[in-house]
Order: C-alpha cells, then sequence, then structure tokens
C-alpha cells in the first residue's frame, strides 16, 4: 500500500467530489492518506474529513503565508485543538516561505517556533515547509532541537544537496511530491538520489503540483502512483521497494500501526 503523506482535501476541487477521489485513490493501492491543515477555517474542514474517512488522518497548523491573520495561534492554542482529535497526528503546515513573504518574516519565525515547541511537546511530528529559505529553516531547527525532541517532516522538498544533508543531520524525514517527475527536475533527483531511503516518504500535496503525465491539472491522492514510479527510477530500485520503504518510514514516523 502507499500512503499520501501531504495532500489538502479541504480545497474545493478535492472537498467537493471527496467520495470519488478517495476511491480513485483506493484503486491505485493508496491506503492512508495525510490531509494538512493550513488556516483555522481549513481545520473545520478537515474535522468533518476525519470524522468520515477512516483511512484519512489530518493534521494541524497555520501555513506561514497566513501568519499575519492568525497570530492568536500559539503553543497553547495549538495544544487545545490537538487535545480534542485522536486523528490529528502532526503539527504543521509551518514553516519559511521568503519567496512570496505573504507574511511578515517576523511573524513567520514566531509561528515556526511556536509550531516547534507544540510538536515537541505532543511528541508527534512537524511538518515543515521552506522555500527560499533554508539557512532560516535550518537553524532554526538546529537550534530548536539542541533543547528539545523534535520529529521533523520536510513536505515536497526542492533544496539543494546542502540542504538535504544538513536535514539528514538532524534526522529529518523528507519528502518527494510530483515534482521529481518534471522534465526539469534534473538536479532535483540527482539531490533525491542521495537520499537514504529510510528518510523518505512519498506526497502529492494535492490539487497542486500534479505529476507527468498529468501536469498542468488538478493534482489528486491516486496520482502519486506516477511520483512512486519515478522515485524507483531515481533510486534504481523496484517500485515495490519504493512503496514498503515510504509507507513503512511513514508508519514509523507518525507511529501509525
Amino acid at each position: 500500500m502507499i500512503i499520501d503523506s501531504h495532500c489538502h482535501l479541504d480545497n474545493s476541487h478535492l472537498y467537493d467530489q471527496l467520495d470519488d477521489v478517495v476511491k480513485r485513490s483506493q484503486s491505485k493501492q493508496v491506503k492512508h492518506l495525510l490531509t494538512i491543515c493550513t488556516t483555522l477555517e481549513s481545520f473545520e474542514k478537515i474535522k468533518l474529513i476525519l470524522n468520515k474517512y477512516e483511512n484519512i488522518y489530518g493534521t494541524f497548523g497555520i501555513h506561514p503565508h497566513e501568519t499575519d491573520k492568525y497570530k492568536k495561534v500559539d503553543l497553547k492554542f495549538i495544544l487545545n485543538e490537538k487535545k480534542k482529535h485522536k486523528k490529528v497526528i502532526g503539527i504543521g503546515e509551518t514553516g519559511l516561505d521568503f519567496y512570496y513573504n505573504h507574511s511578515d518574516k517576523k511573524t513567520q519565525i514566531i509561528s515556526f517556533i511556536e509550531h516547534i515547541h507544540a510538536a515537541s511537546k505532543l511528541n508527534i511530528p512537524i511538518i515543515v515547509h521552506s522555500r527560499n529559505a533554508e539557512n532560516e529553516t535550518y537553524e532554526i531547527l538546529k537550534s530548536e532541537m539542541k533543547n528539545l525532541k523534535l520529529k521533523v517532516l520536510m513536505h515536497c522538498f526542492t533544496g539543494s544537496k546542502d540542504f538535504a544533508n544538513k536535514l539528514l543531520d538532524l534526522n529529518c524525514y523528507i519528502s518527494v511530491s510530483g515534482i521529481i517527475t518534471f522534465k526539469n527536475s534534473n538536479e532535483l533527483a540527482d539531490t533525491v538520489s542521495s537520499i537514504p531511503m529510510k528518510n523518505l516518504l512519498v506526497e502529492t500535496d494535492s490539487p497542486y503540483l500534479a505529476p507527468l503525465p498529468h501536469r498542468g491539472k488538478l493534482n489528486e491522492p491516486s496520482y502519486i502512483i506516477h511520483t512512486v514510479e519515478k522515485l524507483s527510477e531515481i533510486k534504481k530500485t523496484t517500485k515495490d521497494i519504493v512503496i514498503n520503504s515510504t509507507t513503512n518510514n511513514f508508519k514509523k514516523l507518525f507511529e501509525l500501526r
């Protein structure tokens, strides 16, 4: 079975046809989905999804783009939300995005650290977004992990080999998306080839970033099979090994039986 470690099922393009989306994913061996929270409004939909579908788990967090709007979401707020929902198994999507700067950099950093503290206190993984902020992301994680026990999943990795190596030094897990199938992703493929299988997960980030041969269309969890196939090509191994390894890595990281 395959696990989609990062999708946004609350997005209207998926939410409005979710029964069909879930059926299509199951037809492609996708047994479990982790739907990722980005705002308080998205979490309201996620709670409904978790109640309806046994095979779907969720997270709670504020995306770095949105941190200016949700300054009240601090450690105490996150802990209070998590305790109400057993199927919330991760904190995030949090992190830093200095490419768009939709929120103030300082606000993003404060929010990121609050999420880190919550994940550590709860002993569940933190799902990290990093764009144009490799050094800052690494330095914050490195600094916080000196004093905290932290499980980290870097989602939709597109960073440099140096960044990947630094994350591995911190015992992070790294998730790859359909971007690895893109024709201009040779450098990324080379970096991914150097990441040990024991640290890798797969995701769709749907409805975004549809892999080839669906690029330009809305993405959905069933398309993860193309990312799995490309990863097996990059790692020069079989598709079954990629499926088994990434699934076992997810279960280990999220303590899912």
